[in-house]
């Protein structure tokens, strides 16, 4: 009686337990297939999404293929100079009485700069001008006397050897007339010359001397310049010679005016290289009517050995790897690869000339970002500006 009534009382607990096991079952079941279902629905929707939704590219991974005058040939550098230039240097000694004109100071050829000391000079000078008076009486004498002695001879009053001993009276007098003179000349000379003055007109860029200072023969004194002609000494590999050659295009930018591009022509290339660095010196003239260019100023610039008008991309956007050039464009919204062909390089500013493949106007991808499949859908995002770098307007797609 006691066991029944036990096991009686146990069926409910069992029957209870094995509903609530069942219940938990179906419950996991139910929950187990609605979150698959979600996780297949967010699968579905975040795939969808991703294959819609186009590619965003900053401006700094674009450029903009534009028109413009692309350039070829050697880099060139150096410092200015003015194409003709003297010093003035003392050509007898003394000391210095006078300077007339400072630096800065526009000359004319033979104006006089400095006067020295002719003290010593004139005296010399003085005495060679009474030599030359006494040797004009002497050879005035001798040439009297040979014509006297030639009458006598005629007339058979003198004998042979007394007309030439007169002969040579006249020779030797005449002689020392002109050791005289040239004597004179040579003192006049050196008189002169304690005038210092100017070689050519033009400006004067250095005064080396003052009043009162002793000069000696080779002493500099002044440097004059004239100013509306202006050399450029450079070097170029020798590898790049066949570039150069007088009368081409030389362009730089001087150091004191930026933004501002000079022009000159090669006007001659040194013969010789340099055994050392390989390199070749050239000159350039370059005319400077208004006194712009000053000596002394660094030049930089490159000889422009071939230019035209084309379209041009930055060389960091074209593809060589393959058997032919390429680049990743976005047209319609959508990345495409072209094939190129190339014209002329400029490496000073990095582009290159594209004959075909890509007009003006064209967008193109740079780094990264021309790693894009084709068909890949793309949006450019410009800079507030909308300018990409270079000040073209960027092409939104």
């Amino acid at each position: 009686m006691h066991i029944s009534q036990t096991l009686a009382s146990r069926r409910p607990t069992a029957a209870r337990l094995l509903t609530g096991a069942l219940a938990m079952a179906a419950l996991s079941a139910c929950k187990g297939g609605a979150d698959g279902d979600a996780r297949a629905a967010t699968t579905d929707s975040t795939g969808g999404a991703a294959a819609g939704a186009p590619v965003s590219i900053g401006a700094e991974n674009i450029a903009i293929v534009g028109r413009d005058t692309i350039r070829t040939g050697p880099a060139i550098s150096g410092s200015l100079a003015p194409e003709k230039e003297a010093t003035v240097r003392a050509e007898v000694p003394g000391a210095v009485l006078q300077t007339f004109v400072d630096a800065g100071q526009r000359v004319s050829a033979g104006s006089v700069l400095a006067r020295i000391d002719d003290t010593a000079i004139r005296d010399a000078f003085l005495s060679a001008r009474s030599a030359v008076v006494s040797a004009e009486n002497s050879a005035d004498v001798a040439r009297r006397d040979l014509e006297r002695s030639e009458k006598l001879i005629a007339a058979g009053a003198i004998a042979e050897r007394d007309v030439e001993q007169a002969r040579r009276g006249n020779t030797g007098a005449q002689a020392q007339l002109a050791a005289a003179k040239a004597q004179l000349a040579s003192a006049e000379k050196q008189l002169e010359k304690t005038r210092v003055r100017a070689p050519f007109t033009g400006i004067v860029s250095n005064r080396q001397v003052n009043a009162g200072d002793v000069v000696s023969p080779g002493g500099e004194m002044f440097t004059i310049v004239e100013p509306s002609s202006m050399r450029l000494e450079g070097s170029v590999p020798a590898e790049q010679l066949a570039e150069v050659r007088v009368g081409v295009p030389v362009r730089f930018t001087v150091s004191g005016y930026p933004g501002r591009t000079f022009q000159g022509r090669i006007t001659r290339v040194n013969p010789i290289a340099d055994p050392a660095t390989r390199q070749v010196r050239i000159i350039a003239s370059i005319p400077n009517a208004g006194s712009t260019l000053v000596g002394g100023l660094f030049a930089e610039g490159r000889v422009a050995a071939e230019s035209r008008e084309a379209a041009v991309v930055p060389m960091s956007a074209v593809d060589e790897r393959g058997l032919s050039p390429s680049a990743v464009r976005v047209k319609n919204g959508k990345v495409e690869r072209v094939t190129l062909q190339l014209g002329l390089r400029d490496p000073a500013t990095e582009s290159v000339e594209v004959t075909s493949g890509l007009a003006a106007g064209d967008t193109v991808l740079l780094g990264t970002a021309a790693g894009l499949s084709p068909g890949t859908p793309v949006r450019v995002s410009a800079p507030p500006s909308d300018r990409a770098p270079g000040g073209k307007v960027a092409e939104k797609q």
